[in-house]
């Protein structure tokens, strides 16, 4: 189970190491689902009623707070939340991509050398301190992971800023979670994940993803052609 590329003269290689939260997220789920799903990407991860309607709420409300554009019927009950992230000043981006190095730096969308990729909801900055908002459309499940991986990026694009407070919003119970986070966190929070990070990375490296059986084989997983499939 690979995909390398074989060049003309004979030579073959990898694609280069990039991750993102969810791609570490599926690894740890089931090495072999996140081939599927983020490499050979043979699998269709985000078809189900659920991952459809999040995306549309997603898609509405960075219209709303980008183009002022209303929220269509059903999801004007999110109005509230707008205004809540439009409130108070700052300068405001929806739907950012952020991008970093291996050595933490900031980097393009699709450098070469991009090593990890991250996407903010919505982002407010105030000079020195910064609002991070994640909207999100399912049953609560904290993960200040996902928070502080976010945090990084935005600290590495934005070196004025030392300061930042995240928040999950959960649209479907009308509530927040946040964390804050100072630019002299993310040092013990690299830490904290690193072997997290280095069990994805040998993965790719030897390209070996086995199959993991779990809860999500039954029902939930769109990798049909795997032996625990239904079971």
């Amino acid at each position: 189970m690979q995909i390398v590329t074989t060049h003309l003269n004979g030579a073959a290689t990898i694609k280069p190491f990039a991750w993102s939260y969810s791609k570490l997220k599926n690894f740890e789920v089931c090495p072999k689902r996140h081939f599927h799903v983020d490499i050979a990407k043979d699998c269709n991860d985000d078809s189900s009623e659920a991952l459809l309607w999040g995306n549309a709420v997603h898609n509405a409300l960075a219209r709303r707070l980008d183009k002022k554009t209303p929220l269509p019927a059903g999801m004007d009950k999110y109005e509230t939340w707008c205004a809540k992230a439009e409130s108070g000043g700052g300068d405001l981006a929806v739907e950012l991509k952020l991008a970093i190095k291996k050595d933490f730096g900031p980097c393009d969308w699709f450098a070469k050398d991009t090593w990890f990729r991250g996407v903010a909801d919505v982002l407010k900055v105030f000079d020195r301190v910064a609002l991070a908002i994640d909207w999100k459309t399912g049953k609560i499940l904290e993960d200040s992971v996902q928070l502080a991986l976010m945090s990084a990026c935005i600290f590495a694009h934005y070196p004025s800023v030392e300061k930042l407070r995240t928040e999950f919003v959960w649209l479907q119970h009308d509530a927040s979670s946040r964390c804050d986070f100072a630019r002299t966190d993310m040092p013990d929070i690299w830490r904290s994940i690193w072997p997290r990070i280095e069990a994805l990375e040998s993965a790719h490296s030897s390209q070996l993803y086995p199959a993991t059986p779990g809860r999500l084989c039954k029902r939930w997983c769109p990798v049909t052609s795997c032996v625990h499939h239904g079971k």
